[in-house]
C-alpha cells in the first residue's frame, strides 16, 4: 500500500514539474529565398536589373522598381558617353586650345573663358540631336513607344566594330562601354572637384 502511494505521489510530482519545462523546439532549416546583391552584400539583389548587361545587383535606391529600365539604361549610357568625352576634354584643355581661345591651366574656367554664347550653342545643338535621334519622343513616357528600340543604339558605328559579331560578342562590347562610362562618370566628378578644392590644375 505504501509502495502504491509512493508511486502515485512521484507521478504527480513529475507531472507538475513537466508543466514548467520548456516546450520542445522543432528545428526546421529554412533557406532564404531572396538572393543578396553581389555589389552591396547587405542589400537584396534588385529584380528589375536582371538580364541587363552589366548587372551586378547595384540599385541601392530601387530605381529599377519605379522607373522604366530602358529609360534608366539609356540615361546611364548617354551620361557615360558624355563623361568619357568630358574626361578627355578636361585633360586636353590644359595643353591644347582652339584658335582664338585662351589656354587655361584650370579647365573649370573654360565655360567662363568662352562666354555664354558658345555654351548655349552646345546646349541647343545637343537638344536638337536628342530630338532628332528619338524622332521627337524625348520624354520618359514616350521615348520607348517603339518596343523594338534598344537603349543607346542609334546605329552609330562608323568603324564597323560590330559587323560580323555574334550576340555574345556584342554584349561583351556593350559591357566594356558601360564599365568605361561608369568609371568616366566618377572620374570627371573627381577632376572637377579636385580643381575646385585645391585651386590647382589637374596635371
Amino acid at each position: 500500500m505504501k509502495a502504491v502511494a509512493a508511486l502515485i505521489a512521484s507521478s504527480a510530482l513529475m507531472g507538475s514539474a513537466s508543466a514548467f519545462a520548456p516546450a520542445p523546439v522543432s528545428r526546421v532549416n529554412t533557406a532564404l529565398s531572396a538572393e543578396m546583391s553581389y555589389a552591396v552584400p547587405f542589400l537584396l539583389k534588385p529584380e528589375g536589373t536582371k538580364g541587363w548587361v552589366g548587372d551586378v545587383g547595384f540599385d541601392p535606391f530601387s530605381f529599377s522598381e519605379f522607373f522604366d529600365m530602358k529609360w534608366l539604361r539609356e540615361a546611364e549610357i548617354k551620361h557615360g558617353r558624355a563623361s568619357m568625352l568630358a574626361t578627355l576634354g578636361f585633360v586636353s584643355q590644359e595643353f591644347i586650345s582652339l584658335p582664338g581661345l585662351p589656354q587655361l591651366a584650370d579647365s573649370n574656367l573654360g565655360p567662363t573663358a568662352v562666354g555664354a554664347g558658345p555654351m548655349l550653342q552646345i546646349v541647343l545643338w545637343i537638344g536638337v540631336l536628342e530630338f532628332w535621334t528619338n524622332k521627337g519622343n524625348v520624354t520618359m513616357e514616350t521615348m520607348f513607344e517603339d518596343s523594338d528600340r534598344v537603349p543607346g543604339d542609334f546605329g552609330f558605328d562608323p568603324m564597323g566594330l560590330s559587323v560580323g559579331k555574334t550576340q555574345e560578342e556584342k554584349e561583351e562590347m556593350e559591357l566594356r562601354e558601360i564599365k568605361n562610362g561608369r568609371l568616366a562618370m566618377l572620374a570627371i566628378g573627381g577632376m572637377i572637384h579636385h580643381n575646385w578644392i585645391t585651386g590647382d590644375a589637374l596635371l
